[in-house]
C-alpha cells in the first residue's frame, strides 16, 4: 500500500479528504492508498508566509515531504467575501488572530458585515490542493475547486468547521453547516479539488 502524507493537523481536514479520494472514480486504486495526517510525525508547521493559496499550498506541501520522506499532499483555503474585496482569503484560518478559534473568525466576520444587506454578501470557498512526489519536486500537481454561495447574519448548524455555519449554500437552502458530509463532500471547494487531484494523479500515473 502506497503511503502519502497529508500535510494538515487540522482533523476535519483530514476526514474530509479521505473520505473524498475513498469514494472516487479511481476504485482499486484508491484503496493502495493510505492517507496519513501530518501528525503521525514529528514535523514542524511549515510557514505559510505567501500571498496565494497556491504559494501556500506549496510551501505545506515541500514541509510536510521533508519531514517524513513521502509525497505528500497539501492544501490551503479560505472564504473570499466580496464585500470586503476578497478577505479573509489566505488569511481565514487567522483572520482574528494567529490562535484564533473558529468562532472568533466568525464573529469577526459577522461583525464585518454588520451593515452589509444580504443582497451584497456573496462569497466563496476557493480550495488549492497540490501533490509533490518528493520534497525537490520541480513540477507539483496542482487543482483547485471554487464553492459559491453567501454570509449569513448568525451561525447555523452544528457540521463541518470554519466558517461552515455562516455560508450558505444556495442551491441547498442551508448552511454549509446543516449539510450531511456526503452532501458537502459532493458539493465543496475541497471535494471539487480533490477530485480534481485525484483525476490528475490516476492520468498521470502519479500514484
Amino acid at each position: 500500500m502506497k503511503k502519502i502524507l497529508l500535510a494538515s493537523n487540522n482533523p476535519g481536514k483530514v476526514r474530509e479528504i479521505a473520505a473524498i479520494l475513498a469514494d472516487h472514480d479511481g476504485g482499486a486504486a484508491i484503496g493502495n492508498i493510505e492517507i496519513l495526517p501530518q501528525s503521525a510525525f514529528d514535523i514542524p508547521e511549515a510557514e505559510e508566509t505567501g500571498l496565494s493559496f497556491v504559494e501556500n499550498a506549496i510551501l505545506k506541501a515541500r514541509n510536510a515531504a521533508k519531514y517524513s520522506g513521502l509525497p505528500a499532499i497539501a492544501d490551503d483555503s479560505g472564504l473570499e467575501v466580496d464585500a470586503l474585496g476578497g478577505a479573509p482569503g489566505v488569511y481565514s484560518a487567522r483572520y482574528a488572530g494567529v490562535a484564533a478559534s473558529d468562532a472568533e473568525n466568525n464573529a469577526k466576520l459577522l461583525e464585518a458585515l454588520r451593515e452589509v444587506p444580504d443582497g451584497l454578501r456573496t462569497a466563496r470557498f476557493r480550495c488549492v490542493m497540490v501533490f509533490l512526489r518528493h520534497a525537490a519536486d520541480p513540477s507539483p500537481l496542482i487543482a483547485q475547486g471554487i464553492w459559491e454561495g453567501r454570509i449569513l447574519h448568525g451561525p447555523r448548524g452544528e457540521g463541518g468547521f470554519g466558517y461552515d455555519p455562516l455560508f450558505f449554500v444556495p442551491e441547498c437552502g442551508c448552511a454549509s453547516a446543516e449539510l450531511a458530509a456526503e452532501a458537502k463532500n459532493r458539493l465543496s471547494h475541497r471535494g471539487k479539488a480533490v477530485r480534481e487531484l485525484a483525476r490528475q494523479l490516476f492520468a498521470t500515473g502519479g500514484v
